[in-house]
């Protein structure tokens, strides 16, 4: 049973309410300058307690920060360190200096609403989302364990998602990239002909090269943190047997000769798997030199992963159908392949017409198909 007593301010005269929370302890809702409004605040939570959605006041009082460890650590339950990684450095650059030591009762829909916005005004879409994701994230959790009764992120006008246009080399430019690549000509020829991913071709072990079936077994990936390469597991579609075309065959063999199954098949000169390298696209990189010895024709802005582009490219100009390119890649569906090389099968729509053409003028006897109509016909 709630009281709602008056006390005396330097401001005048204010309204107390008096009541027991769930687990019995007394406490007091305090600053209600109408008896009114006390009264109403006192039985909605009466109400709140009788229904079990009871909030304790006290619970806005932690911080976002306070919360983001518990947030991060289920995080890691079942994303890979380089995601995990990336949402660690989102949060110190753009959640934790304007939310870090804000109290949960402290944001508003209208204060993330205008954070967002100034983030949309200097940064690309996906930073944004990312950012805007990890608050609405803590947020949800901070729902769901009873510390606030809503997500004030719900709502907020976000930007819309914008993907690049693929980079893709011709067969003749990735030979020259690879001829340009030095001791890693083997790598570079792998990632543009299989398609496989960094981490995936990092992870590979001498075991997991059949090359009697020219199949490599992609069963880890390596991904590259602050402390050092750290091993997960594909997806569950993305654990997949890829093959490779006769072309790598020395490249294989080299690898393999006199190595044990469970080395690297490829593995740094200096001894250990292979390592990244600074951005593709700054001259301490292998990669920016490559470019420049492999000669015009080769964009600038290539990065290994369009080395995966690359490969997606060559699959479907060769006539391969989409499932069969969709098993190659590790996609999780022939949709989502369609989705994200929607541009390698502009062709297919070239040659969808040619067959319809085909097939209405064979049945064009005479019926002025395709023919002018005259005026008045």
């Amino acid at each position: 049973m709630a009281t709602i007593t008056p006390y005396e301010t330097r401001h005048g005269r204010r309204w107390r309410v008096r009541y027991r929370k769930p687990d019995g302890a007394q406490t007091d809702k305090r600053g209600f300058t109408r008896k009114v409004d006390a009264e109403r605040w006192a039985a909605e939570n009466t109400t709140a307690i009788a229904r079990g959605t009871y909030i304790d006041p006290q619970s806005g009082r932690r911080t976002i920060g306070a919360l983001w460890p518990a947030w991060i650590a289920a995080k890691q339950t079942r994303c890979k360190p380089s995601y995990l990684e990336t949402l660690r450095l989102a949060w110190r650059a753009h959640v934790e200096p304007r939310w870090g030591a804000a109290r949960l009762d402290q944001v508003t829909r209208q204060g993330v609403q205008e954070w967002v916005a100034g983030l949309a005004a200097s940064r690309s879409p996906s930073v944004t989302l990312r950012a805007h994701g990890i608050l609405h994230g803590i947020l949800t959790m901070a729902v769901t364990d009873g510390l606030i009764p809503m997500d004030p992120t719900r709502g907020v006008e976000l930007p819309r998602r914008t993907h690049g246009a693929h980079r893709y080399l011709t067969p003749a430019q990735l030979l020259a990239l690879a001829d340009a690549s030095g001791w890693r000509r083997g790598i570079v020829l792998t990632l543009g002909l299989t398609g496989l991913r960094w981490g995936e071709l990092v992870a590979l072990d001498v075991r997991d090269a059949d090359l009697k079936r020219r199949r490599l077994d992609v069963r880890r990936s390596m991904t590259e943190t602050g402390a050092g390469l750290v091993e997960s597991a594909p997806k569950t579609w993305e654990r997949r047997t890829v093959a490779y075309p006769p072309i790598l065959d020395p490249v294989m063999a080299e690898a393999t000769d006199g190595r044990g199954p469970g080395e690297p098949l490829f593995e740094d000169p200096r001894g250990g798997r292979l390592r990244r390298t600074h951005g593709p696209c700054t001259p301490s990189s292998w990669f920016y030199w490559a470019k420049k010895r492999a000669g015009a024709g080769v964009d600038p802005g290539l990065t290994v992963h369009d080395l995966r582009h690359t490969a997606a490219s060559i699959m479907v100009a060769s006539g391969a159908n989409v499932k069969a390119v969709q098993r190659q890649l590790g996609h999780a569906s022939a949709s989502m392949t369609l989705d994200v090389y929607a541009d390698l099968f502009d062709d297919d729509l070239d040659r969808l017409m040619g067959g319809v053409q085909t097939l209405v003028a064979s049945a064009d006897c005479g019926q002025n198909v395709g023919k002018p109509v005259e005026p008045g016909v």
